[in-house]
């Protein structure tokens, strides 16, 4: 039985060869391998982007400082509240947990092709990077967790893992280009990955419409449906790289520091189960264990409901 699943309910296209348990490199061999993989190919034209940390260091003083701003009171409204907590579903729970990560990263589940880039639009606009490189970037960290080659190995602190690694330059950029050669294939993905920022600009559009329409405030619409939207998916988002390899409970040898935290969980949509995640990375479903909400989850079952998502892969004793 998968979480309500029976097995005469399961229909053997949905569900593939289960997802086996997975460890990361062990940590003598993790800088070589690493290494290697950032050897440039033959026909790679991706852009080394960590020699842009300064501007990353000042695109998060400017999207935090409007935060600070959107929280005057003159900006608060149910109006904006509501712009929020729709655009953090959409964002983080339909783009990165389920889009960016489930999907497209370690390929948990199959949705047909015009809702898989549905999916992927949605995690560019929580602005943490274009799918090729938040990808690539993952991929990477799975192979190399917790280990020196790992961009946001924890054993480094919590800062480093929660957001001082980005501020730095960052070699596994280099080894983007194979490790998710599969999106670079899609013309819309490299476009997307390109230009994930320009996304903003429709969407304030639209929301500085729906502000003045109700006669909240453009501005107010904007700035809570923006930069303190973005602000919250990326701390919430980080949480998982640095507070889930920090506090809670394992259940399975991951070979890393990952941990099962119940209260990321809750913020994230199911992603604090991380322990479970990294023990069986490609698995659709992170809460393993029994009374662990996994929100996601619930959302990958309804696709599979209406007949959107099939070729799911579990543990095998699901």
């Amino acid at each position: 039985m998968v979480d309500g699943i029976t097995a005469d309910q399961v229909v053997l296209s949905d569900f593939v060869a289960p997802a086996p348990q997975s460890n990361p490199i062990a940590s003598h061999k993790a800088m070589e391998y690493s290494a290697k993989l950032q050897l440039p190919q033959k026909h790679g034209n991706h852009h080394l982007k960590e020699q842009k940390r300064w501007g990353t260091i000042l695109f998060m003083i400017g999207i935090h400082s409007l935060t600070v701003l959107a929280l005057l009171p003159r900006f608060w409204s149910l109006q904006a509240i509501t712009a929020l907590v729709i655009l953090y579903w959409l964002t983080a729970c339909l783009g990165v947990t389920l889009g960016y990560h489930r999907l497209l990263s370690h390929r948990a589940f199959k949705v047909p092709k015009w809702l898989e880039r549905v999916f992927a639009t949605c995690g560019a606009l929580s602005c943490q990077h274009g799918p090729i490189d938040w990808v690539g970037l993952h991929r990477h960290h799975h192979t190399f967790s917790d280990t020196e080659a790992d961009h946001h190995n924890s054993h480094k602190g919590f800062w480093w893992s929660h957001m001082g690694w980005m501020f730095q330059p960052i070699p596994a950029m280099k080894a983007v280009p194979r490790l998710s050669g599969d999106l670079n294939k899609d013309p819309y993905y490299r476009w997307l990955n390109k230009n994930f920022l320009l996304l903003q600009i429709p969407l304030g559009a639209i929301l500085f419409w729906i502000g003045n329409t109700t006669e909240v405030g453009g501005w107010s619409m904007v700035l809570w449906g923006i930069p303190l939207r973005l602000v919250l998916v990326y701390h919430v988002t980080w949480l998982v790289n640095s507070a889930t390899h920090c506090w809670g409970t394992v259940a399975y040898e991951s070979g890393d520091g990952s941990r099962n935290n119940p209260w990321v969980a809750a913020l994230t949509f199911g992603e604090g189960w991380h322990n479970n995640h990294h023990a069986f990375p490609n698995s659709a479903l992170q809460g393993l264990q029994k009374g662990q909400i996994d929100i996601t989850w619930q959302h990958i079952r309804l696709l599979r409901f209406l007949g959107l998502a099939t070729r799911i892969r579990l543990p095998a004793r699901y």
